[in-house]
Formats: C-alpha cells, structure tokens, sequence
C-alpha cells in the first residue's frame, strides 16, 4: 500500500488517497475503515476506483468543519496501517 499524501486539510474537511496493489485489497482496507467508523460513530466520505481509496472528513453535526472527532479518526484509521492502537 502506497499513501498518496499524509491527511490534509482544505475546504474544511481532512484528506488522504491511498493506493493498494489492486481492487481486493482497497475494498479489504475500506471495510477495516468501515468497522473502525462504526466504532466511532463517525461516518468518511470516500472513493474507490480500482485500487484507489480517497477518505473525506468532516463532521456534519459541527457544521461541516474539521473537529477533535474526525482527527480521532484519522488517527485510527492510519493505525490500521501500522498495527498500533490509536
């Protein structure tokens, strides 16, 4: 798996492409993501084409700016790459 960038931020939301080695592996990665949203009640926007996953962040309940809450999540979401708890 490549990182296309680390999170950004623009536009009031959080940003990060991720490429994989094909399409099964993306979509395994976006139920991982899936699960771990879940979890956390928080909800990406997202993207897949093939073997790419481009994730969205903003809390709509805030008024569609970057919180505390999708930064939680992106943290969890980058320790899904490396095997550590967020």
């Amino acid at each position: 798996m490549a990182s296309d960038t680390l999170w950004t931020e623009q536009d009031n939301r959080l940003h990060r492409g991720f490429r994989f080695g094909d399409f099964s592996q993306a979509f395994a990665f976006m139920t991982r993501v899936a699960l771990l949203a879940e979890q956390h009640n928080h909800h990406p926007y997202w993207t897949n084409v093939w073997n790419q996953v481009d994730i969205y962040l903003n809390t709509h309940d805030a008024g569609n700016v970057v919180t505390e809450k999708d930064r939680k999540l992106a943290a969890a979401i980058d320790a899904l790459l490396t095997d550590t708890p967020a």
